[in-house]
């Protein structure tokens, strides 16, 4: 969504709407995030769970999957960019022209050697306090997933294992 105003932004939520399509940025809490493009290990395990994911979403019709770049605002101080995420089709209202705006269903963050601390603590308190029912990280130089699962409010863990993900919320197990 194009955001034009006629004085300097005052929010950093202001400054992410002005940028161009495809910036790698995030809003955490009112503070912008900056990343560089991913590497050839996060790209090469985001496409292949991002091709499992979307297939047996779209043969099952169980709602949307996207990847990054895309826009996930989970309220005004908080927009995101999960690596690849899921909503299911009973939710799907909360997916509009400009991005998403409220909690998905699911995430997934693939980590990368600069951002390993914003994936596993900051983005995951955030996830967790804005609801996210299942939220996955993936090491890409371990093969390592550890998984999440939301109950009473709070992540708790529900799987490690290397090279596959198995979500509680799709009942399927995913490998890369």
């Amino acid at each position: 969504m194009e955001l034009k105003i006629d004085r300097p932004p005052r929010t950093a939520m202001e400054v992410f709407r002005l940028l161009p399509e495809g910036t790698l940025c995030e809003v955490i809490e009112n503070q912008l995030y900056m990343a560089p493009p991913p590497n050839e290990p996060h790209q090469k395990i985001s496409f292949r769970l991002l091709l499992q994911l979307g297939n047996f979403i779209t043969d099952k019709d169980l709602g949307e999957v996207r990847h990054s770049p895309y826009g996930v605002y989970l309220n005004e101080e908080n927009a995101v960019e999960p690596d690849i995420f899921f909503v299911l089709k009973r939710n799907c209202g909360i997916i509009h022209k400009d991005g998403l705006h409220g909690a998905p269903d699911l995430i997934i963050e693939i980590l990368s050697p600069s951002n390993k601390k914003h994936d596993t603590i900051t983005k995951k308190l955030l996830y967790e306090r804005f609801g996210v029912k299942e939220y996955w990280i993936v090491n890409p130089e371990t093969r390592e997933v550890i998984g999440y699962e939301l109950v009473k409010g709070r992540y708790s863990e529900i799987a490690k294992a290397i090279g596959k993900l198995n979500s509680r919320l799709l009942d399927h197990e995913f490998s890369f």
